[in-house]
């Protein structure tokens, strides 16, 4: 199955509506606007009565409330060619899907839209509710956007708006994929101003006036609430520092495609991947282990399993009574795993990890998480840097939890090996971290290639730590309103991706100190010469066609990293205390090299980005739009079933006629690989 480009925008044409209301009547077109949102082969109604359609009429009018003008204002309102009520919009419904017969069609040639607020939750669009007048603001619960008598939607990110500032419209999504256009520019930035405001409440639980966006966003930060008035030149510097990097730009070419290179089904329900540099990576499924070989058109199968199920003997003689491991973390150049197994089902949290053996396949030991003599759980583990798993010494990770973060080190304190025969689970060393006292929330983190520490929160806050310290972080990023579920940082660190269920957050972490020195956010406190982020999302069409589960998960950027190439110890002694240092040569491989695509899974599809086509701030997805930026152009990879995680190969797989190392994406019941090419 092959990839498709992001599927363009129809254009909203009213000629082949306005036609079959000459041909059929108004009525006959609303039958078959019934008959299209069913989506449903019947025939249409037959048409009804003249006197029935006059009441139909009378009540229509009696609904939008028409305010009445004098002969002269009527006047004028018809030469504009604006219909005199008010908030009036053209409301239109997507129909067929992605298929060749994928048409607008006309739901109300003559709407109104307003904003009111609600405060009771679980209603359908057919239900009375009780509303406060939309001009008071003072009220408690949220506000709901209407359109005529078909649309009812809570205003926030799940709406997916996109903007057409240029026709004057806007696309979205509430129970279907609807569009709405304004017959006058100053409607349409009347009605954005309205949105904005009543997003901001939805989302922060404020009035949205200065002094509250202030509060929630910070002086530093209000380049995000203001975007047109936020400084980008740090994009620009990292677009012209890319392009000059030899080898490291991908050329935006319409001709790239992704081909499928290889299918193979999975011995189990794959709950995870674990991608290797190395000869192997490795499918974690509901049963067990697979291991895979890594070439430069992707994986293949090499037919050895580790079973998890307890008491069955397999030739590896592996036999497990835990629960399925939701993460596994590749260590010690790649010959050990990390497994960390949930407490509960739908929850991350554990109490500890499994250390297997890679080249035997065996557990050889069970480790505790534990602080104080106290037992403590995590949500999740990363490599200590993004080049840690290739180190043969690596013997440390770190660990979060809601409000922890810290170092693991699974070497004995008193430096004795341990007796993994012992029946005592041996606990984990807490060699560095902080434990906050409340209210940090964190969710997910990652590293980049010196170590610094990126944290994503409930809150949608990203924090970055520097390799110094756990305790307080350089930078603090205001969060959008959305949780972040996922969070993944470049190498050098200049940039992060955030994953939420409706949109990827892109932030550039370069600022200039009062010396001139350029640094990233990592090491230093950045002011307010702060860029404001950019957004990647689906369209609204995309979005609706994603499936039920259309949440964004695992936003990250394609993999280059250093190399370990060598490794050895160096033994001092002082007295009768014995030191040992690990040193090893390492070669980055980068060469100036930049990631080059950033991939997310959402439902059915695996959405790709190109990395430079997203920061050029010229690109044409950006034009006439409104607030922070947000990007469109993408390539999907669509499944039959909902995909499990979508990752790059490392770099060192991309082959000479190929752009990328190949795209692995993994499904519960089959992994396939996929080639970025040129098409012939």
């Amino acid at each position: 199955m092959g990839a498709g480009q992001s599927r363009g925008d129809l254009d909203l044409s009213d000629s082949d509506s306005e036609d079959a209301r000459s041909r059929h009547g108004s009525d006959r077109e609303d039958d078959a606007y019934e008959d299209a949102r069913e989506q449903s082969s019947g025939d249409r109604a037959p048409a009804r009565s003249p006197s029935s359609s006059l009441d139909d009429v009378e009540a229509r009018l009696k609904a939008l409330k028409l305010k009445y003008s004098s002969p002269s204002s009527s006047s004028s309102a018809a030469k504009k060619k604006q219909p005199n009520l008010e908030n009036a919009v053209k409301l239109y419904l997507h129909i067929g899907g992605n298929t060749p017969k994928a048409k607008w069609v006309i739901s109300e040639k003559l709407a109104c839209y307003r904003f009111a607020r609600t405060s009771r939750e679980g209603e359908s669009d057919g239900e009375e509710e009780e509303e406060e007048d939309e001009e008071d603001d003072g009220g408690e619960g949220w506000w709901v956007l209407k359109i005529g008598s078909k649309v009812r939607a809570r205003v926030g990110a799940g709406m997916q708006l996109k903007y057409f500032g240029d026709q004057r419209r806007v696309d979205f999504v509430a129970g279907g994929v609807w569009a709405v256009k304004f017959f006058s520019n100053e409607d349409y930035r009347a009605f954005m101003g309205r949105y904005q405001d009543c997003l901001f409440e939805n989302t922060y639980g404020y009035e949205a006036t200065e002094e509250n966006r202030v509060k929630v966003y910070g002086k530093d930060f209000m380049g995000w609430a203001k975007p047109e008035a936020a400084d980008d030149s740090m994009w620009e510097d990292a677009e012209d520092s890319l392009s000059r990097s030899p080898g490291s730009a991908t050329p935006v070419r319409p001709s790239q495609d992704l081909r499928e290179e290889f299918e193979e089904a999975a011995n189990g329900g794959i709950q995870s991947l674990a991608l290797g540099a190395l000869d192997n990576s490795f499918l974690v499924g509901d049963s067990g282990i697979q291991v895979v070989k890594n070439f430069s058109h992707g994986i293949h199968g090499k037919g050895v399993f580790v079973n998890f199920d307890s008491g069955s003997s397999h030739r590896n003689g592996l036999s497990m009574t835990y629960s399925t491991p939701k993460k596994a973390l590749l260590m010690k150049a790649e010959t050990n795993m990390l497994l960390m197994s949930p407490i509960n089902e739908g929850k991350p949290h554990a109490r500890g990890i499994h250390q297997l053996d890679i080249e035997t396949g065996k557990i050889v030991s069970d480790w505790r998480f534990e602080k104080d003599g106290t037992d403590i759980t995590m949500r999740d583990i990363v490599n200590d840097s993004k080049g840690a798993q290739l180190d043969p010494t690596g013997s440390t990770f770190l660990g979060l939890d809601d409000n922890r973060l810290c170092r693991w080190d699974m070497r004995d304190r008193k430096g004795l090996v341990q007796n993994l025969a012992d029946a005592n689970t041996p606990v984990l060393n807490w060699t560095q971290g902080h434990q906050f006292s409340r209210g940090t929330n964190f969710q997910c983190f990652a590293t980049t290639g010196d170590g610094s520490i990126a944290v994503g929160s409930l809150d949608g806050k990203i924090r970055l730590y520097s390799i110094n310290s756990m305790r307080q972080a350089k930078t603090a990023f205001p969060g959008l309103g959305s949780p972040i579920t996922h969070v993944d940082v470049t190498f050098d660190g200049k940039w992060i991706l955030g994953t939420t269920d409706t949109y990827l957050i892109l932030i550039c972490t370069l600022f200039t100190d009062k010396d001139g020195k350029t640094k990233t956010g990592f090491n230093g406190r950045m002011g307010n010469r702060i860029s404001a982020p950019r957004l990647l999302k689906l369209t609204p069409l995309d979005s609706h066609l994603a499936g039920a589960d259309n949440k964004f998960r695992g936003g990250q950027f394609s993999w280059v990293y250093i190399d370990i190439l060598d490794a050895y110890s160096l033994v001092i002694w002082v007295g009768l205390l014995r030191f040992e240092f690990i040193l090893f040569y390492a070669q980055v491989t980068e060469n100036g090299k930049q990631e080059r695509h950033l991939v997310a899974t959402v439902g059915k599809f695996s959405v790709i980005w190109n990395f430079q086509q997203v920061k050029n701030g010229s690109h044409e997805c950006y034009r006439h739009q409104e607030g922070l930026k947000s990007c469109y152009c993408y390539k999907i990879v669509p499944k039959d079933e909902s995909i499990v995680d979508s990752r790059f190969m490392h770099d060192k797989f991309a082959v000479t006629d190929s752009p990328e190392a190949p795209l692995v994406i993994a499904t519960p019941l089959k992994v396939s690989s996929f080639s970025i090419s040129s098409r012939r």
